[in-house]
């Protein structure tokens, strides 16, 4: 079914309603986060069509939201959130993704820009060696199978405990760096054995490490709270659990798409299988899940470890990187949100979505709870990252919960035609970037002109109050798979 714009609803200048009634068997609106100028790409693709298709899962409440950064996805858009009532709704893996815990790091440094620019080749070399990127790529740290079991269940705190990093790193991530519902009987041995050597690696795709400087502060109150100040060289980690977590998701599609004509289950979209929470094959779905996502938590702080000594190898003992913060956006969670004055039990569902708590919420860590959650939103690398903070807003509209970046505005075969690597490389050096990639796809794939306008994503959200603009991040270095 193709969307065209008289049939969209406009709310305000950064809301679209596609009603209910538009399709038979939605069972709620689809809302659309996006202003004049975003709305038109997104009409292109069937991203729109995904989000409506999400409105027919058994169980959903509120809305189904769809995120300014929205594009096409598997089942669900990308940027797309939906929560589902814990007693009586579904799960669906395509609500996660295939990249469990996709996520987000932010590193602070003591040092600033003009410290580091004219050592930028070497530190950005560095890095390069001691974080492994590229497909299949393997990393320093390699698990027996007993040690996987042990960060199955404790995430990033495994990794702190053998050295990888320290205690106040788990302080400054979402859930501690682990999930406590993690189930790592319910991770198949092909998984194991995709993960077992992965841990401290980027992987490839849209996956990367930046050496960043803060160019521009919005609330310098925010800002000093979290320990951000203008022209402080920053690093920003995206990535997540590896082949690990493409293989969890991979089997448990096909677990559910099995079960679901057991569970009298009916959904537009095959990509959309799903079953009961509280099922057998839900429960084991969630604990697997957690898993994975705790392998993305102990991967990102054996990142930080070796990011950690490499700055170390250019700079000296003397440079310090602290984390910020670190939050996933591709999860699926039980939370409490206020819903109809009460509150609910509901699994939110995140796929290209980054959780957005406001100040008081009990999940920020204690030095920034009067503030709010760190909100990380990278760009391309040739143009901008954010930082932003959770808004109330954000909580009583879209379950706590942003956009997790630009949004692919090119496909990956679109982007690669016709461009040369080399020149792309040379284009971006030229800007004052400096780009290591795997592999000349890696970089050609990640062009800046193949996302949206993070500027313009970032001001929806912002007008729209699901988040304030806090500080914006500027790359210098950038590592590619």
């Amino acid at each position: 079914m193709s969307i065209d714009r008289s049939q969209l609803e406009r709310i305000d200048e950064n809301r679209w309603l596609v009603p209910r009634t538009l399709r038979p068997g939605m069972l709620t609106d689809a809302l659309i986060y996006a202003d004049d100028k975003l709305i038109e790409p997104i009409l292109h693709d069937l991203s729109i069509e995904q989000a409506m298709n999400v409105a027919f899962l058994p169980g959903i409440v509120g809305r189904s939201l769809a995120m300014p950064d929205i594009h096409q996805g598997y089942g669900f858009p990308i940027g797309g959130v939906a929560a589902t009532d814990w007693a009586r709704g579904v799960v669906s893996p395509g609500g996660v993704g295939f990249d469990i815990n996709c996520g987000v790091r932010l590193m602070a440094t003591n040092l600033k820009r003009d410290e580091v620019a004219p050592k930028l080749r070497e530190l950005v070399d560095q890095l390069f060696r001691d974080v492994p990127s590229g497909t299949g790529s393997e990393g320093h740290v390699r698990c027996t199978g007993a040690e996987l079991e042990q960060v199955l269940e404790q995430g990033a705190g495994w990794a702190v405990e053998h050295g990888y990093g320290e205690q106040e790193d788990l302080v400054f991530s979402e859930e501690n760096g682990r999930m406590e519902s993690a189930d790592a009987s319910k991770v198949s041995p092909r998984a194991r054995e995709r993960g077992r050597k992965q841990l401290g690696t980027l992987g490839s795709g849209n996956h990367f490490l930046e050496i960043e400087y803060v160019e521009r502060i919005f609330e310098p109150d925010t800002a000093a709270r979290f320990g951000l100040k203008l022209d402080q060289v920053v690093v920003l980690v995206h990535c997540g659990s590896r082949g690990l977590g493409h293989q969890v998701c991979t089997d448990f599609l096909k677990t559910m798409g099995a079960a679901m004509r057991r569970y009298e289950i009916s959904v537009p979209d095959r990509q959309l299988a799903c079953v009961p929470i509280r099922s057998p094959e839900g429960q084991a779905y969630l604990g697997a899940m957690a898993a994975a996502a705790n392998f993305a938590w102990a991967n990102r702080q054996v990142i930080t470890h070796f990011t950690r000594r490499s700055f170390r190898q250019v700079f000296g003992e003397r440079v310090k990187l602290r984390v910020v913060y670190d939050v996933a956006h591709n999860m699926a969670k039980r939370e409490r949100h206020r819903m109809n004055g009460g509150e609910r039990d509901v699994l939110v569902h995140r796929k290209g979505a980054t959780r957005s708590f406001a100040a008081g919420s009990p999940e920020v860590p204690s030095a920034y709870r009067d503030a709010g959650q760190p909100v990380l939103i990278p760009g391309s690398m040739g143009t901008a990252s954010y930082v932003l903070v959770g808004t109330e807003q954000a909580m009583r509209e879209s379950f706590g919960t942003v956009c997790h970046g630009a949004g692919r505005a090119l496909s990956r075969t679109a982007a690669k035609k016709g461009r040369d690597a080399r020149v792309e490389a040379k284009r971006l050096e030229d800007q004052g970037i400096l780009v290591r990639a795997e592999t000349r796809d890696g970089l050609l794939e990640e062009i800046p002109e193949a996302y949206k306008d993070i500027d313009a994503v970032v001001a929806v959200v912002h007008n729209a109050g699901l988040a304030r603009r806090v500080a914006r991040l500027r790359p210098m270095g950038v590592i590619k798979g």
